[in-house]
């Protein structure tokens, strides 16, 4: 009976020591507890503790450049002024656009720093700032432009001056004709016949039954001769045929075309163009004056050049006549020396012609006689 009042007041003890544990509990505040007020100072700092982390989030970029390319590429202000007059005036090089490109690539850099990066004209090598000196100058004159002074020719070279009234009558000259290659002389024949606005001409060699031969046909126009068919025959013919619409000369040796110069002649119709042109203005052609003209042969075409030597007479097998001398003197080394005598006796139609070949072969036909031009052919 003893032992039941003892149990009974531990048993109240205990439980008067829990209850009032439990008082104390529920009277303290507890970090985990988020309706606890803001002005606690314990639970201000644990709520700073807890936020921290949100300051390392990305921050929004800031206009202003900071760090390293700050103090790398900062140029100073006399150096911006010099860059932006120079973009002002000069394309931006591949180089700085190469550069621009990648600095806008990795965000790094703002447009002014950009610009500011730009090469200066004082930081060009010197040859590239005088290159850009000469073009930028108004007196510079570009590469391509030719020299105003050109080198003077050492001949007087003149225009053409052409009177259809002062052609030959139609003729046939008698030549003897001189060759370093045979011992004894051969005969040779120019046979020239005008009949309108139309004209053909035909100079024949000869000898022991051969026969060499040349003839120009064509028209007779304001400025001259115009051969339209030219050809050359020995054994067989090859020709040259003057196409003036499509302005070119076209060989039936199957050589190129030739492109058709204005008052081009073949080198039959050369011989009485020159001395029609002469005929029509003799004052003209003194010593030294020169006459140009695209000479055709029956492969190809090329410029001669004529010059008045001087005006002698000729003793010939036809007798004594006065001559105008022409000369055409090599350009090349195969080219041929052509001297031509003109006589006013016999219409400015040649009184001899000499050919000197550049091996030195040569043929020299000299006037003999004149003929009807009605004769037999």
């Amino acid at each position: 009976m003893s032992r039941w009042p003892s149990v009974k007041r531990w048993f109240v003890l205990t439980l008067a020591v829990l209850l009032a544990h439990l008082a104390l509990l529920r009277a303290m505040p507890t970090a985990l507890d988020l309706t606890q007020p803001a002005n606690m100072p314990t639970l201000m700092f644990s709520t700073r503790a807890l936020s921290e982390p949100d300051a390392l989030e990305p921050l929004a970029p800031s206009p202003v450049v900071t760090a390293k390319p700050k103090t790398a590429t900062r140029p100073t202000a006399k150096a911006e002024a010099s860059a932006t007059q120079s973009a002002a005036v000069t394309p931006a090089t591949p180089d700085t656009t190469l550069a621009d490109t990648d600095r806008n690539a990795a965000g790094t850099e703002s447009a002014p720093i950009a610009a500011a990066a730009a090469p200066s004209a004082s930081a060009m090598p010197a040859a590239d700032s005088h290159e850009m000196a000469q073009v930028d100058s108004p007196s510079a004159v570009p590469p391509s432009q030719p020299p105003d002074a050109s080198p003077q020719a050492s001949h007087q070279e003149l225009p053409l001056a052409f009177s259809a009234q002062k052609l030959s009558a139609s003729v046939r000259l008698n030549y003897l004709v001189k060759t370093n290659k045979f011992p004894f002389p051969l005969s040779g024949e120019l046979l020239w016949r005008k009949q309108g606005a139309e004209y053909s001409a035909r100079l024949r060699y000869s000898a022991l039954g051969l026969t060499r031969m040349q003839t120009s046909q064509g028209r007779i126009t304001a400025t001259g001769l115009a051969p339209e068919r030219f050809a050359d025959k020995y054994r067989s013919e090859v020709a040259a045929h003057f196409n003036y619409v499509q302005g070119k000369v076209i060989f039936s040796a199957n050589t190129p075309d030739a492109e058709l110069l204005p008052g081009a002649q073949d080198r039959l119709s050369v011989l009485v163009q020159l001395g029609a042109l002469v005929a029509s203005a003799p004052e003209r052609y003194g010593p030294g004056a020169t006459l140009s003209l695209q000479t055709v042969g029956p492969r190809s075409a090329e410029v001669w050049l004529f010059t008045v030597t001087q005006s002698e007479m000729l003793d010939l097998p036809g007798g004594s006549v006065q001559g105008l001398k022409l000369e055409r003197n090599p350009r090349e080394p195969y080219d041929q020396k052509v001297e031509v005598w003109l006589s006013p006796q016999l219409g400015y139609l040649p009184a001899r012609v000499r050919i000197t070949e550049a091996n030195g072969d040569s043929i020299d036909q000299q006037w003999e006689s004149t003929s009807s031009a009605d004769g037999p052919d």
